[in-house]
């Protein structure tokens, strides 16, 4: 093939590799990765802003499981995108950024060029897994499958790539083919088995990172009489019907209690984060054994550290388990009682929002693939709403970035194509990313997106309130929604009651473009 310069080249290379979409903003400093674009048979998405491109970039990578690429220049461009790169570190989402810089002789001097930073490399790995600088085409093939491969054979987190102005001008061979994906070695899992086998009060807890092994997840509880719990990012990993299912309230503080009630616990693909438990620690007081695929988890010195991928281990003990039937000391009426406490404590926290999550849960098709925000509705629902499969609910929620819901399930739905797709956002964080509507109506997307309003920082209120702090900067302007949504060539719906809420919904789902239902906390009143 003859050489061309080497930005084209990228593109096609990555369209080899299996990518089919960038997310980015075309700018003076990074042109020439658009210059192959439409040969490669890549689609792009113009986003507003980079922070929107690459909240994209991750809601596509959460709904379909393969990697969001975003393209953005020197720079701000990088500067922009670095607050969704942070959000895909913080929840191993596989977010890869292009981004052009200054070129070679100009890296580091002090210059004055135009978008000019002292040390862009050491800026991106702040907030990413890693930040390099390609200087020749071989070295930009070879990050671009690193990137890749470790997006498949270890814990998936944000890349940043920079390569100078003049290597993207400069012409270059084609990428090598690309080379096969090896499965990393496991470690042996034997070790674990007996105890979990034995186990009179086994307590599983489920994170994220066991999304694609639902299916033995589910099978090995069943077998064991195992208890569950999961994380908000492990929701739907066990069936919503499971008896012995604590659901995702271990943020709870009395379900430390439980947890200690058991006598082996189970950690799997989670890294039991503080806004995972908003406590210290788990509360466990039997064995713990813990299974990740990131060695950086394996440092609990009480636990049995078992490294290796959520599926390996699931599918060697679901085939173990087979054999062994347990009864245990676990009751469907104790898991109950506490599930319904539970419930009626997050409801009374924050009223009036149980039901209008229950309406809208009644009103979704099961497979609805939703991304949150920031916001008191999120908070609500990801406690008392049980998911029928895992990857079904996506929130910010290491990082905690407000603006992330809109444009993130943007990227969803172009990466799920005909299956519904919901953003759910507060009136003040929905501000953060407003302009991305413009990217939903050019595309023509059917995306209803759910505006929580409450008029102000409601959370934040009650914060300031329980520090014995006077609420001050908490109640801004709000837009008029209706008007905004014409300014912007979509529908709007502000329904008035629970039958007219449930209809505004459906037609959300069947118009051909996005449309604003704006609740407010009376409209089930």
């Amino acid at each position: 093939m003859a050489t061309r310069p080497l930005g084209a080249q990228i593109s096609a290379m990555l369209a080899d590799r299996g990518v089919d979409v960038i997310f980015g903003i075309p700018g003076v400093h990074n042109i020439e990765l658009y210059r192959g674009l439409e040969d490669s048979g890549l689609q792009h998405v113009l986003a507003r802003h980079e922070q929107g491109a690459g909240f994209m970039a991750d809601g596509y990578a959460r709904a379909t499981g393969r990697p969001g690429v975003a393209y953005v220049i020197t720079g701000p461009g990088l500067t922009n995108i670095m607050t969704p790169m942070g959000q895909a570190y913080s929840d191993s989402v596989p977010l890869l950024v292009l981004s052009s810089c200054l070129n070679r002789a100009d890296l580091g001097i002090g210059r004055g060029r135009l978008h000019e930073m002292k040390d862009q490399e050491l800026a991106g790995a702040t907030v990413c897994d890693w930040s390099k600088t390609a200087m020749d085409a071989g070295s930009a093939y070879g990050l671009i499958d690193r990137a890749l491969r470790e997006f498949e054979t270890q814990r998936p987190r944000s890349k940043h790539i920079q390569i100078p102005i003049e290597v993207l001008e400069k012409q270059a061979e084609p990428a090598p083919v690309g080379a096969s994906v090896v499965t990393p070695d496991m470690i042996s899992i034997e070790a674990a088995l007996w105890p979990i086998l034995q186990a009179k009060r086994p307590l599983f807890v489920f994170g994220g990172g066991a999304r694609f092994a639902a299916e033995a997840a589910r099978e090995v509880v069943e077998k064991l009489g195992a208890a569950t719990f999961t994380t908000y990012a492990g929701r739907g990993v066990i069936a919503p019907d499971y008896p012995l299912s604590f659901g995702s309230y271990l943020a709870r503080p009395d379900s430390a209690d439980v947890i200690a009630s058991a006598d082996l616990v189970v950690a799997v693909g989670t890294e039991l984060s503080e806004t995972d438990l908003w406590r210290d620690d788990l509360g466990q007081s039997g064995q713990l054994i813990r299974v990740d695929i990131d060695p950086a988890e394996m440092s609990d010195p009480g636990a049995m550290n078992i490294l290796c991928d959520a599926g390996v281990f699931l599918r060697k003990l679901a085939e173990i388990s087979l054999h062994h039937q347990h009864d245990t000391d676990w009751s469907v009426a104790e898991v109950a009682a506490a599930r319904w406490r539970w419930r009626a404590a997050t409801d009374a926290e924050r009223p009036g929002i149980v039901p209008v999550a229950e309406a809208l849960r009644k009103a979704l098709p099961d497979d609805t693939v939703i991304f949150s925000d920031m916001t008191q509705f999120a908070y609500v629902a990801k406690e008392v709403w049980d998911m029928d499969a895992p990857g079904l609910w996506h929130h910010p929620c290491g990082f905690g970035t407000l603006g992330y819901a809109l444009p993130a399930a943007i990227g969803g739905k172009v990466g799920m194509g005909d299956r519904p797709v919901v953003a759910i956002a507060g009136d003040y964080g929905f501000q953060y990313t407003i302009q991305e509507l413009g990217t939903a109506s050019e595309l023509g997307l059917s995306l209803p997106i759910l505006l929580w309003d409450n008029e102000m920082l409601k959370e934040i209120e009650a914060s300031m309130a329980g520090s014995q702090i006077a609420p001050v900067a908490v109640k801004a302007f709000n837009p008029d929604f209706e008007k905004l949504a014409a300014a912007y060539g979509i529908a709007y719906a502000k329904p008035d009651g629970p039958e007219g809420f449930e209809a505004a919904i459906r037609a959300a789902l069947a118009a051909q473009g996005p449309t604003i239902v704006h609740m407010t906390p009376a409209m089930l009143g």
